[in-house]
């Protein structure tokens, strides 16, 4: 626990002094010297929904050259729950096309990131992400960043249900500055400089993150959340919400006080109190989360430091009465469900490390043009192309099964994801997006040597510690540590609730398959019947070489 006068950190002086996230935004803009803006303004840029970044492919020659880095933006739209009207999806493939690098990454948080976006450009992106009804507002920062809620298939009314609440919450906990809207969309200076009567002017001690899941579906891998709402049902409505406070994936390489948390259970909450709740929340951690070191101020921490116990109380005095006892629940999977539905109504597609090209080759951009319904963005980077009318179901099966978008996956390839990592996150370490298509199918290769063929394992590779592809959540998890070099996380679990122990550290890809394959061998030949790969690898409590 940090000591009470720890001096604050950087981050919390920036934004104390920052007049409610302004900064010098507006001047940084202003300067065609440079394709970069002030590093301090940088930390408050992402509170309005973008990081600056550069492509690092390029540092080395650009060095030699001495010429600056090739600095761009990423933009972050907020989409909770991830769903998107055909009319949306195109006009953020036409942002793409005109003003980015010409793709659409889909995220585990089921949004869209725009990338390759020039400085002189942002103005322009943002203000057209708001003319399609949409914006990047919080999605990035020491806020609560975009509400995830469950894409898997549900009785309609049921999943418009949840979904309204989930999007409640992201509306209800964004920050109330008028600076996005002066800097970004011509509006005068507001008059709430002063108000923000949630966050208060040093906002959080660092992001926010929520998640709404319908057992048994986890799709949203609710116990890494900051907070979770887990949907209690009975005979088809919704009672409310088995709560769970937390968890997070972060950590750093060689300090131990850093790690991966699983989210508690504390309460249970009506669907009317469920912003309430949220708010709570909130602001405990505003008001005691770690200001003075930001590896230690997740909410995450607050509660190992002070006791779950605790924790319910700070919330509850906050709310105003007492929390029921959280309600049980059962997870049986994590992943996306392939293909079409059984009404055939929806169709879930792969989308390879959710990346798509943008423009009108794209096989999306063909279908919005003809669809009537909706896309819903899964947690896990993939489609669903949802609502479907029956005259549309040919055409739209002829245009998927002409791209590279599968709704028949390999069940590893299915369930694999990885984060952006290089050339363009500035935090990675090695390879994740780039590397997936040869390790799922080099593991895929050694699956069918060891008869597992069609084994459905869940596979997740982060470039880095920080985990935004959660992989300490995996099966089979690889964590970044160098240039082509990663740290082996097995067993954990299938439905996103245990957390995979290291196993091995600092293998090269080579070394990965040499460690998987005899555990997959030993596999084949011992496990029960219906035995996951992760509650194998624990039961054989294989021992783990941490240096090895």
């Amino acid at each position: 626990m940090p000591a009470p006068d720890a001096p604050l950190s950087r981050n919390e002086t920036i934004k104390r002094e920052s007049h409610l996230l302004r900064g010098g935004i507006e001047e940084g803009l202003s300067r065609k010297v440079t394709g970069a803006i002030e590093e301090d303004d940088t930390q408050l840029l992402k509170f309005h929904g973008s990081y600056q970044q550069d492509d690092r492919d390029l540092r080395p020659e650009r060095g030699k050259r001495k010429l600056e880095k090739a600095f761009f933006f990423m933009v972050r739209v907020r989409i909770p729950g991830g769903v998107l009207t055909p009319a949306q999806w195109l006009a953020l493939d036409a942002i793409a096309r005109d003003y980015g690098n010409g793709t659409l990454r889909l995220t585990s948080r089921q949004s869209v990131q725009l990338h390759g976006v020039l400085k002189s450009n942002l103005r322009t992106v943002i203000a057209a992400v708001a003319a399609a009804g949409l914006d990047t507002r919080a999605t990035c920062g020491d806020v609560n960043r975009t509400v995830m809620c469950t894409t898997a298939p549900l009785p309609s009314r049921l999943h418009a249900e949840v979904l309204a609440i989930a999007t409640a919450m992201s509306e209800h906990l964004l920050p109330r500055s008028s600076a996005y809207q002066e800097l970004w969309l011509g509006a005068e200076s507001g008059t709430d400089r002063d108000a923000e009567p949630i966050y208060g002017p040093a906002y959080l001690p660092r992001k926010f993150k929520i998640g709404v899941v319908v057992p048994p579906v986890n799709d949203a891998d609710v116990l890494s959340q900051d907070l979770g709402f887990i949907a209690v049902i009975r005979k088809g409505s919704l009672l409310g919400f088995t709560v769970a406070a937390g968890g997070g994936m972060g950590a750093t390489h060689g300090e131990p006080a850093t790690y991966p948390r699983l989210a508690e259970p504390f309460g249970f909450c009506t669907p009317d109190q469920a912003v309430a709740v949220a708010e709570a929340v909130l602001r405990t951690q505003r008001d005691y989360g770690d200001r003075a070191d930001r590896k230690h101020a997740r909410l995450k921490y607050t509660i190992a430091d002070h006791g779950l116990e605790w924790f319910r109380s700070e919330v509850e005095s906050r709310l105003g009465k007492p929390l029921a006892p959280p309600r049980r629940f059962a997870f049986a999977h994590t992943g996306d469900r392939f293909g079409w539905s059984e009404d055939l109504s929806a169709l879930t597609v792969l989308v390879p490390s959710g990346r798509l090209k943008a423009g009108d080759g794209s096989p999306i951009v063909a279908i919005a043009r003809r669809h009537g319904g909706t896309f819903r963005i899964t947690p896990n980077q993939n489609l669903v192309i949802a609502g479907i009318a029956p005259d549309q179901r040919s055409a739209i099966t002829a245009l998927i099964a002409d791209s590279d978008l599968d709704p028949t996956p390999t069940p590893l390839r299915g369930q694999a994801m990885a984060c952006v990592a290089l050339p363009t996150c500035g935090l990675a370490l090695a390879e994740s997006e780039r590397y997936l298509p040869q390790l799922t199918a080099d593991i895929d290769g050694l699956l069918a040597r060891s008869g597992l063929a069609g084994a459905e394992i869940l596979l997740r590779v982060s470039g880095c510690p920080n985990g935004c592809s959660r992989p300490y959540l995996a099966e089979i998890g690889l964590v970044g540590r160098a240039p082509g070099r990663y740290d082996l996380h097995l067993g954990g679990g299938f439905d996103g609730s245990r957390l995979a122990p290291v196993f091995r550290q600092n293998l090269d890809h080579a070394g990965i398959l040499e460690t998987l394959a005899p555990i997959f061998g030993d596999y084949a030949a011992e496990r029960k019947e219906g035995e996951r790969f992760g509650d194998f690898v624990l039961r054989k409590a294989y021992p783990a070489a941490p240096n090895g």
